[in-house]
């Protein structure tokens, strides 16, 4: 894995705007990638949660969330150092046991990474979108966008469409911005038991997922223009 800062990446600096996440940046105040998913979510998929809520319980439910945003948080921190040529000490509990499974997606998944543009960038639509990734440059030989995805339990490739639409949105915006043609989208995840998953996606089946993001896009932006 080397790196090939070929690109200058912009600045940002984040907000909150009626309780969902903006980015400041290129003199525009762009709502995130993760906020226009959020606010487009399927009937299906709110459903579900909600039936997982009334099962287990709001305190339950709240208390699983946390601790799985603490761990994600520490082992995104974690890779994010080892990417850079650092090392990240954390003695914690939580810090020991997220380290561990960053250590499995570096061992198992970034062993394919061949060439770093950039490491927890800020990437931009004009007018439309912004978010950070996680990794972009060259895996196993295509032009990409990777994410770290921790998960407490093993997940099956139809369960997480939405991070492929996530890493779509990204690549569109890379292009855009610096004429690349990014056309994978790589999942490398690990549970907080250690077992280790990638995930990819390339050309049509990708380029679907980028008219999907564009869609949820449009109803975004409807949905907003209404509540005007």
């Amino acid at each position: 894995m080397k790196w090939n800062k070929q690109y200058k990446y912009p600045k940002s600096s984040r907000s909150l705007i009626e309780g969902n996440r903006h980015y400041d940046v290129s003199n525009e105040i762009l709502p995130s990638v993760t906020t226009i998913l959020a606010a487009t979510q399927s009937k299906e998929k709110e459903e579900s949660l909600a039936r997982w809520k009334a099962k287990v319980g709001e305190n339950e439910a709240e208390r699983v969330r946390n601790e799985a945003a603490t761990r994600g948080t520490l082992m995104h921190s974690f890779l994010e150092y080892y990417v850079r040529g650092d090392k990240l000490l954390d003695t914690t509990d939580e810090g020991q046991a997220a380290s561990g499974m960053g250590q499995v997606i570096i061992d198992q998944g970034l062993k394919d990474m061949e060439e770093v543009w950039g490491s927890e960038v800020t990437l931009f639509y004009p007018g439309l979108y912004a978010g950070s990734t996680d990794l972009c440059g060259v895996f196993s030989g295509r032009e990409s966008i990777v994410d770290f995805k921790q998960t407490n339990k093993p997940k099956r490739r139809e369960w997480i469409d939405d991070y492929f639409v996530q890493l779509a949105a990204y690549a569109m915006a890379h292009d855009v911005i610096y004429n690349t043609c990014v056309d994978q989208g790589v999942v490398l995840m690990c549970s907080k038991d250690g077992y280790f998953q990638k995930f990819t996606s390339t050309g049509k089946e990708f380029t679907g997922f980028k008219h999907k993001f564009l869609e949820r896009v449009g109803q975004f932006y409807q949905k907003r223009g209404q509540k005007k």
